[in-house]
């Protein structure tokens, strides 16, 4: 979540630099960077959940054996 507020902060303050390249969507358009955050976020979320439902479906006893 920290990673998110300060990427829209650097967003927010980048705007003015990236705005001659954008087409049909201002500078600092609330819902394209809600929408950014949004993605971004499930995609780390994701990233993180497949990797730990195969580390939940391991037995502890045997990983640690095995360690």
């Amino acid at each position: 979540m920290p990673g998110i507020v300060v990427g829209l902060a650097m967003a927010l303050a980048l705007g003015r630099v990236v705005s001659t390249l954008l087409y049909g969507v201002a500078a600092t358009d609330p819902l394209t960077f809600g929408g950014t955050a949004v993605v971004l976020a499930l995609v780390a979320a994701l990233a993180c959940l497949l990797p730990a439902a195969r580390a939940a479906k391991l037995d502890p006893l045997r990983a640690l054996r095995n360690s």
